[in-house]
């Protein structure tokens, strides 16, 4: 156990008792109900409920103490022998004194965070492999799960909550772990779960519309993003920035926005910081860029030219987008000091990612698999699904059929957005569910249906299981019927992109949350499936 005393040594404090010294803590816990002898409660204010409106629940489960925002304990006299401790903001406190509990296991090991609204989870699963590939011990934590020494554990959150980072940091920290790769969110950036953590690299993949419903505009949603760079970042840190020079303006602008700020930092009068920014993308304009020679339904073949050096990759990542991931990747193993060789072979060495651009295959004896391309992605945003979308164009096909919905309690703007998409860039589309939550299914889907018919589609019948109408879409609110209708559609040579959920092996409704699997339902409708029924 550690002293209170010492877990708040960095704080600015007001008390309500001078005692604090004295008391062993064996757990700081944000949740009144998980409250037991000898834990600090820490109130933090969130989106929906206020800790402090639960403070005496937890006095009442036996906390040794209670730390709270200086406004509410200024506003709120309490008569109570457990020491009410005052900080300016709690939430902020809460990420430096969970830091201190653990002792500080990022100061261990080298970090990389990664954060953008596309490519994060690969970018980490391309440079783990770099690491292990250059003889690092590497340790993940991400959307998919937390990964290091053999286990995988749970990902409730892409980034943890402060208490639950520090406690998988002083975890990898004491399995020998020498690189933590880490996925940065958001949502974790603007609710400071990063408190107390100092990274040695940060990458930025890109900024397209998403979590409009929590950040509430683009501004805000750069702003969070930006805080990685500009508050987490060692002062003498690297900054690898995927440029996107084929944009239009909408997307690129958001990355050169950054590298504009960074420098600007940089040459502030008397400003400790001495980033090293590289700028990474396909142009020879900037610092690290990369020449495709191959791309097809087998993989990415290419150079990487930076710094003098060169990168030869041969990735079973399928689609150009890919490179985007590859080059953050390796940009961050340069600045890491890793040889060309060891990257090269780290990034031949990733098969695939779990439900990114992920081929379903079957059991020997079904071919079908083969005839018709299935590939699941977790593609949720407009620029994600006009991403994939396009690259599946770029493959040899006859048609491209989707199924893909929009998540409910979320942002109502992207829905009519990726309907058009889909509209444009699809031969046939199957609207359904995907986590609805409070929602009405169909309400969704009839906002994304508008979409689709903007963008060309018009709505047809399920006739006989398949879709009747070339260049139709059809509404399904069961979402492994609606994959059972876009298979038996699919004829020979076609492709079918189940998009929206990838790995998430779970759909939620709202009377709760139920076990479903993408890639299960397609591997169970394929083997299902009878050759001989296959259009041609």
């Amino acid at each position: 156990m550690k002293s209170l005393g010492d877990i708040l040594a960095d704080q600015h404090i007001s008390c309500t008792k001078k005692d604090i010294d004295a008391l062993s803590v064996r757990e700081i816990v944000i949740d009144s109900r998980k409250v037991s002898a000898n834990s600090v409660f820490v109130a933090i204010k969130g989106l929906g409920l206020d800790g402090h409106d639960f403070i005496e629940q937890a006095i009442e489960n036996g906390c040794a103490a209670v730390v709270v925002d200086q406004v509410w304990l200024a506003e709120n006299k309490m008569e109570t022998d457990v020491p009410v401790i005052g900080v300016p903001d709690s939430r902020v406190a809460l990420g430096g004194m969970a830091s201190r509990f653990y002792e500080s296991p990022a100061n261990e090991m080298t970090l990389i965070g990664i954060t953008g609204t596309n490519g994060k989870t690969t970018t980490t699963y391309i440079l783990e492999n770099i690491i292990l590939q250059a003889g690092g011990n590497p340790g993940v934590i991400g959307t998919i799960n937390y990964r290091f020494d053999g286990k995988e554990l749970p990902a409730p959150h892409t980034t943890p909550e402060p208490v639950s980072l520090q406690k998988t940091l002083r975890a990898m920290a004491d399995s020998g772990v020498t690189h933590v790769v880490m996925e940065v969110s958001s949502h974790a950036l603007s609710q400071r779960r990063l408190e107390g953590v100092l990274f040695d690299i940060a990458v930025f993949t890109n900024l397209t519309r998403d979590h409009l419903d929590y950040h509430t505009d683009m501004e805000s949603y750069f702003a969070a993003k930006m805080r990685l760079f500009t508050e987490s970042l060692k002062d003498s840190g690297h900054a690898v920035v995927l440029q996107d020079e084929a944009a239009d303006g909408k997307n690129g602008i958001w990355s050169q926005r950054l590298i504009d700020e960074l420098r600007r930092v940089n040459l502030k009068i008397n400003s400790s910081k001495t980033l090293h920014v590289m700028t990474c993308g396909t142009s020879k304009r900037a610092d690290m860029w990369a020449e495709v020679r191959r791309s097809d339904v087998n993989g990415l073949c290419g150079t990487v030219y930076a710094q003098g050096k060169q990168v030869e990759f041969d990735s079973h990542l399928v689609g150009e987008f890919n490179v985007q991931n590859i080059l953050g990747a390796v940009g961050a193993s340069l600045c890491l000091g890793v040889n060309e060789e060891d990257i090269g072979k780290g990034i031949s060495g990733v098969a695939s990612v779990p439900g990114r651009m992920e081929k379903v295959r079957v059991a020997a004896g079904h071919d079908c698999v083969e005839r018709v391309a299935v590939f699941v992605d977790y593609a949720h945003s407009p620029d994600a699904l006009e991403n994939v979308l396009s690259t599946l164009h770029g493959l040899k096909h006859k048609r491209i059929i989707v199924v893909f919905g929009c998540g409910g309690d979320r942002d109502q703007g992207k829905r009519f957005l990726m309907g058009e998409i889909a509209g444009r860039l699809a031969d046939l589309a199957v609207v359904t569910a995907d986590n609805s939550r409070s929602e009405e299914p169909t309400d969704i889907m009839a906002e994304i249906c508008r979409g689709l018919e903007a963008g060309g589609k018009t709505k047809s019948r399920i006739v006989g299981g398949r879709i009747e109408q070339q260049g139709g879409y059809v509404a399904v609110v069961d979402r492994s019927e609606a994959i059972n209708v876009a298979l038996n559609s699919a004829a020979e040579n076609d492709i079918v992109l189940v998009s929206g959920k990838g790995h998430e092996n779970y759909q939620i409704t709202n009377t709760g949350s139920i076990f479903f699997d993408d890639r299960q339902e397609v591997r169970r409708c394929l083997e299902n499936m009878r050759l001989e029924n296959l259009p041609r």
